[in-house]
């Protein structure tokens, strides 16, 4: 019955959905409950998700107080455009502001981090009134035409857009530096390069600089704590505004602030996120400085933006967090699963590198340690096993090489274990098809 279904699913992808719909496995997987951390297929196999949906489940699936929101709104409100307020939407930007670094105090509501992350180059432009913007190699800002220009990641860019007025500076990837130094002894020379990027890369006249806190589809790349300091500091000498993409690291996954780019100790001038906030309700958010928000007067709208009940699901999902301090059982459960994880990487050598913060953890698997050479198809196979082992992981990075760690942020001591030992194993089983030297 569970092959028949399947094959009947892959068949119906095939047939009826574009080509270019990426879902991972030869055999595709099809969901069809979940239920904390955990979800189950369509032949009543569960498996732990430490995936959540790419970084968005983050009080697990069908949390009972967010569905107890979503049906009361249902039977109140489900839809009015921004055209209109609805005390959900205040509501929920009010709380915002409340949790947001200080001096961010003006929101505006829309469904994706691409959509959000648009609206941030529209307030840096009408504020500084610039054109160009700085990005980072590596980065991954959404699916629209505007933001694939701002990503440096070549297997995303193939989507018919032409960056314009756009420079792309070295990012942090202290494991493959691209200056080829040795962290800290380099004296965080990829921020410093932003300097020279700005000279010889822009017309001069940069509105803003876009950052993923941490680079999600990039490869969890994790900047070191002194990096954010040295680029705002830049930034601010050239009258450049920060856009920090918190699209993935905010509410509570890097184990600390609301905010992840807090743990940094520097505060942006526009700060996008989405994902997360509605624990699987579409909604994003832009956040800016007063002065930077009112610089655009519109007009804009949103026709799902603000949507009373992904407004009431963010609400739920943001109380959650709070009140059973997730953001604290990240640090813990990110801990342990990094020490885990590392001493793994003492007995397998497909493990390279260990990086991330919180419950935001990347593998990144190599053929040769001393070399550093790529294992993208021994990746493929390692997410491919996992499944095979009853673990859900993500897959990303430049070379397809990095296991991506996001799971939600209720996720226990017992279940971090039991994931260690499935990676484990599926570590094992790839490590007999590709060999490392």
């Amino acid at each position: 019955m569970a092959t028949v279904s399947a094959g009947r699913n892959a068949a119906r992808k095939a047939r009826y959905l574009m080509e270019c719909q990426r879902t991972y496995f030869r055999e595709p997987l099809t969901l069809v409950s979940g239920r904390g951390a955990y979800v189950t297929d369509d032949a009543g196999r569960q498996y732990l998700d430490f995936f959540a949906g790419i970084a968005v489940l983050l009080v697990g699936h069908s949390h009972p107080k967010v569905n107890a929101a979503v049906h009361d709104q249902i039977d109140k409100l489900t839809h009015t455009s921004t055209l209109y307020l609805t005390e959900p939407m205040l509501d929920l930007a009010e709380r915002i502001v409340e949790a947001a670094p200080a001096g961010l105090d003006k929101v505006f509501f829309g469904n994706s981090g691409t959509e959000a992350n648009e609206v941030a180059a529209a307030l840096a432009r009408h504020f500084t009134g610039a054109k160009d913007f700085i990005a980072l190699d590596h980065a991954y800002h959404g699916r629209s035409m505007w933001t694939i220009g701002v990503s440096g990641l070549a297997a995303y860019r193939n989507f018919g857009a032409e960056p314009q007025h756009v420079a792309f500076a070295p990012n942090a990837y202290c494991y493959r530096c691209p200056l080829q130094l040795t962290y800290p002894s380099c004296g965080i020379a990829c921020a410093k390069a932003i300097e020279d990027v700005i000279a010889t890369q822009t017309s001069g006249g940069v509105a803003a600089f876009y950052a993923e806190t941490i680079q999600g589809v990039g490869g969890i790349i994790t900047p070191p704590p002194e990096y954010y300091t040295v680029v705002k500091e830049i930034l601010d000498r050239h009258g450049i505004l920060f856009i920090a993409d918190e699209v993935q690291t905010a509410w509570g996954r890097l184990g600390r602030s609301m905010f992840g780019i807090s743990d940094w100790g520097v505060t942006p001038d526009i700060v996008t996120s989405a994902k997360g906030l509605g624990n699987g309700f579409p909604i994003s958010i832009v956040i800016a400085r007063r002065e930077v928000a009112d610089a655009y007067k519109g007009p804009h709208i949103n026709t799902f933006g603000g949507n009373p009940v992904s407004a009431r699901a963010a609400l739920a999902t943001l109380e959650i967090v709070e009140e059973d301090g997730l953001a604290a059982n990240a640090q813990r459960m990110g801990a342990r699963l990094m020490d885990g994880l590392r001493e793994l990487a003492l007995r397998r050598p497909l493990i390279g590198d260990v990086r991330g913060r919180g419950l935001m953890i990347g593998v990144e698997l190599v053929r040769d340690r001393a070399t550093k050479e790529p294992a993208g198809a021994a990746t493929e196979a390692v997410v491919d096993a996992c499944r095979d082992a009853g673990l859900l992981v993500g897959r990303g990075g430049v070379h397809g090489s990095v296991i991506r760690i996001q799971p939600p942020l209720i996720i226990t001591s017992a279940q971090v274990d039991d994931a260690l030992a499935m990676f484990d194993t599926a570590l094992a089983a790839a490590e007999l098809v590709y060999p490392c030297a």
